[in-house]
């Protein structure tokens, strides 16, 4: 019986702490990402990662041809003509893109950008780049 006692108090001492826990880069999120309108007020911060020729000339999710020059991003739930502005923390570097494919699908990543966009932020030597992300509209805002 004393066993299980002490067991229950290190589980409970555990469940105490963790529910202590600060996150260092929290994830703010809107819930029913459907369209600019839900969407707006979304800021997420995270590593950014960028793709280029490998996917050049390819379908996007959305059904246009990738340009790996342009000024475009892949996310894994923002609606397709979402217009974020990219914040790179690592250097201050600041982009506008928008979303027209899913991903990415590498874990701990949060965006995946266009070459070209990635080439403005400063981060094609590194490949990867703390960013913010936020919302500041959509392509058929008028």
């Amino acid at each position: 019986m004393h066993l299980r006692s002490g067991a229950s108090a290190v589980l409970t001492l555990l469940l105490l702490l963790s529910s202590c826990a600060l996150v260092p880069d929290p994830v703010y999120r809107s819930s029913g990402l459907t369209g600019s309108a839900s969407v707006s007020g979304f800021r997420q911060r995270g590593t950014a990662s960028y793709y280029g020729p490998g996917f050049h000339g390819k379908l996007t999710a959305n059904g246009e041809t990738f340009d790996m020059h342009a000024m475009t991003c892949a996310h894994l739930t923002l609606p397709f003509g979402t217009l974020l502005h990219v914040t790179n923390l690592d250097n201050g570097g600041e982009v506008v893109v928008r979303v027209n494919d899913r991903g990415p699908y590498v874990g701990g990543r949060i965006i995946d950008l266009a070459r070209g966009a990635a080439e403005e932020l400063g981060m094609i030597e590194s490949g990867t780049a703390e960013v913010m992300l936020r919302v500041i509209g959509s392509e058929n805002d008028e």
